[in-house]
């Protein structure tokens, strides 16, 4: 059998979507928890470009960037399609994951940055999130009613968003203003089909909260 690895952080949605495609084709792999405030000799050696998880060894060999590690895994492993047959389709689920690897950055910056920086930052969240809301209009998924390669890169906006809501108080999501991505993330967060690849919110919760307290004791006045 294939030696499968993958070197990432156990809170990142970006090693969350490589975890998700091994798992939706049913490829056992090994975890390797990486450490970026010392960044291992391994990760350095694989990924000497960006320096950055998720890396994926595929006996032996190492694939750099979260999503072209899934149309890797998708082509490479037998199982479940996650990019669409269709070619329409395929491109429509390209454009949107490329999408959210363009935007989906300032959804950290929103609630780790601080000042000016976090205003732009939460700006930019609120405009890519009126684009979501409107383009989900009346759709279940990205691409008709299958969840698939789009959805699996829209992961930070579908559970880490709303944890880092909740864990740092700064709220960036209603109904009231967004009520069509909000009924995408209800059916992509507690449908079964997704419940068992889904990380524990509780964990990711209890994560982020920490980090924030850290923070706000380190910024303390002394």
């Amino acid at each position: 059998m294939a030696e499968v690895k993958l070197l990432g952080l156990w809170y990142s949605p970006f090693s969350h979507r490589v975890e998700w495609a091994l798992k939706i084709k049913g490829v056992e792999y090994e975890f390797i928890e990486e450490d970026l405030q010392n960044k291992s000799p391994l990760l350095l050696r694989s990924n000497p470009v960006h320096k950055k998880i998720p890396v994926l060894f595929h006996n032996g060999k190492p694939i750099s960037e979260s999503m072209l590690i899934l149309e890797y895994i998708d082509e490479t492993f037998e199982g479940p399609s996650i990019l669409p047959n269709d070619p329409y389709d395929r491109a429509i689920a390209r454009f949107w994951a490329k999408f959210f690897e363009e935007k989906g950055t300032s959804v950290g910056r929103s609630f780790f940055l601080k000042g000016e920086e976090q205003e732009k930052a939460k700006e930019q969240v609120c405009e890519m999130l009126k684009v979501l809301d409107n383009e989900l209009k009346n759709k279940k998924f990205f691409v008709g009613d299958k969840f698939g390669f789009a959805d699996i890169a829209a992961n930070a906006a579908a559970l880490w968003l709303g944890v880092l809501e909740e864990a740092s108080g700064v709220v960036l999501v209603t109904s009231e203003k967004f009520p069509n991505f909000c009924a995408w993330r209800d059916e992509y967060i507690y449908c079964s089909q997704n419940k068992e690849y889904l990380p524990p919110r509780d964990e990711l919760l209890a994560h982020f909260r920490a980090r924030f307290q850290a923070g706000a004791a380190a910024s303390a006045p002394k």
